[in-house]
C-alpha cells in the first residue's frame, strides 16, 4: 500500500512541481527578456490549457490499452519537454517547450486517479487520496525553495533539468508497477470516446465536479500572481517569496492531514461543507485588507488553502463514486474541468489589475459562495460512500 501511495503522489505532483519550481524565475525572465507579466505567464496559462486537452485523450486510451502504456509514453514526453525548456533561449521557445511538457504531464494526473479507482474500494480510496494530498502538498512547499536555490546558485534552466529528472524517477516507478486495468482489445477507441457523452450526461458527477472546480479558482489565481505580488509589489527576495509560498502549501497539507485523519469519522458531506464555507471566509478577510503588507495575502490565503485541502480529496472521491464504469475517462474529465477553469483564472489574474490581492479575495468570495449554494442543492441527491 505504501508503494502505491508514493507512486500516486509522485504522479499527482507533476502539475504543482511543473509550475511551482518555476515561479521564482518569472520576475527574472520578465527582466531578462523584457516581457510583461501577461506574456511570461503564457508559459503557465498555455501549459494548463494543453494539459487539460491532453487529459481527455489519455483517459480513454488508458481504458482501451491499459494504464501503463499511455502513462509511460506520457512521462517520456514530459521529460523531453522539460529538457527543451532548459534549452530555451527566448520566450517563444519556452512557451513551445512548456506545451510539450504539458502534453506529457497530463498522463500522470489522468491515469493516477484511474489507478486508484481500479485498485481501491471507496472507503480505502478516500483515505488514500487524503494521504496522497498530504504528500503532494510537500511539492509546493519544497519546489519554490529548490527553484530559488537553483536561480541563486546556478541558473534558471536547471529548474527544468530537475523536472526532467523527476520524470525519470516516476518512469521507473511505473515500469515496476503491475498493470491495474488490462487492455480491452475488443473495444474500439471511438467507442471509448463516446464515454464522455455518458459522463457529461451524469448530472450527479458533473455537479460534484462543478463544486470542486469552482473552489480551485482562487488558488490558481494565487499561483499566477504570487511571485508578482510578493517579489515585484512587496519587494521580497526570491528566497523569502519561496518561504511565503511554502507556508501557504503547509496550510494545504494541514487541511489534507485533517481530511485523512478525521474525514472517515466526520464524513465527506461535512468536510466539503466546512471547506466551502471556510473558503468564502478567507476571501472576506482578504478583500477587507484586515492584515497589512505581504500578510494581507499570506494569512487569508493560508485559510483558503487549508479549506481546499480538507474539501478536495472527498470531492474527488465523491465524483468518482458517481460513475460505475469509464473510470479513466471520468478521472480525465474531472481533472480537465478543474485545471481548465484554473487556467482561465490564471489568465484573468495576469491582466493589469490595480490590486491583485483584492481581485483574488473577491474571486474567493464569489466561488466559495457559489460552491456552497450548489452543494446545498445536490448533497442529498448524490451517491455517497458507505462511510459518509
Amino acid at each position: 500500500m505504501t508503494r502505491l501511495i508514493m507512486l500516486l503522489a509522485v504522479l499527482a505532483a507533476f502539475p504543482p512541481l511543473s509550475t511551482d519550481m518555476y515561479l521564482p524565475a518569472i520576475p527574472l525572465l520578465q527582466t531578462l527578456w523584457n516581457q510583461p507579466l501577461a506574456i511570461i505567464n503564457l508559459t503557465l496559462v498555455l501549459f494548463f490549457a494543453v494539459y487539460c486537452i491532453c487529459l481527455l485523450i489519455y483517459g480513454p486510451l488508458s481504458d482501451r490499452f491499459g494504464r501503463r502504456p499511455p502513462l509511460i509514453i506520457g512521462i517520456l514526453i514530459f521529460m523531453v519537454g522539460s529538457f527543451l525548456c532548459a534549452a530555451s533561449t527566448g520566450i517563444e521557445m519556452l512557451i513551445a517547450a512548456r506545451i510539450v511538457q504539458a502534453a506529457g504531464a497530463a498522463s500522470a494526473a489522468a491515469i493516477s486517479m484511474a489507478i486508484a479507482k481500479d485498485r481501491l474500494e471507496a472507503r480505502e480510496r478516500e483515505a488514500v487520496m487524503g494521504y496522497v494530498s498530504v504528500i503532494m502538498a510537500l511539492a509546493p512547499m519544497v519546489a519554490p525553495l529548490i527553484g530559488s536555490l537553483m536561480i541563486t546558485r546556478f541558473t534558471w534552466p536547471w529548474i527544468f533539468v530537475a523536472q526532467g529528472m523527476m520524470g525519470g524517477v516516476a518512469l521507473v516507478g511505473v515500469i515496476f508497477t503491475p498493470e491495474s486495468h488490462p487492455a480491452s482489445q475488443d473495444v474500439p477507441v471511438k467507442e471509448l470516446v463516446k464515454s464522455y457523452g455518458r459522463i457529461l450526461a451524469n448530472g450527479r458527477f458533473m455537479s460534484v465536479v462543478a463544486c470542486t472546480s469552482l473552489v480551485g479558482l482562487p488558488f490558481f489565481g494565487f499561483i499566477a500572481a504570487s511571485s508578482s505580488i510578493y517579489i515585484s509589489h512587496y519587494h521580497l527576495s526570491e528566497n523569502t517569496f519561496a518561504l511565503f509560498f511554502g507556508a501557504n502549501a503547509l496550510f494545504f497539507m494541514a487541511g489534507a492531514m485533517v481530511c485523512a485523519r478525521f474525514g472517515p469519522r466526520i464524513g465527506s458531506v461535512a468536510m466539503m461543507s466546512l471547506g466551502f464555507a471556510g473558503l468564502t471566509a478567507g476571501g472576506v478577510v482578504m478583500a477587507l485588507s484586515i492584515f497589512t503588507g505581504p500578510w494581507a495575502l499570506a494569512v487569508p490565503m493560508g485559510l483558503i488553502s487549508f479549506c481546499l485541502g480538507i474539501s478536495r480529496p472527498p470531492a474527488n472521491n465523491l465524483a468518482l463514486e458517481q460513475v460505475q464504469e469509464d473510470a479513466g475517462a471520468a478521472s480525465s474529465l474531472l481533472v480537465f474541468i478543474y485545471f481548465m477553469l484554473g487556467a482561465g483564472a490564471m489568465a484573468v489574474v495576469s491582466l493589469d489589475w490595480e490590486n491583485k490581492v483584492l481581485f483574488i479575495g473577491t474571486l474567493a468570495i464569489v466561488t466559495g459562495s457559489a460552491a456552497s449554494i450548489l452543494w446545498l442543492l445536490i448533497k442529498t441527491r448524490i451517491r455517497l460512500p458507505e462511510t459518509s
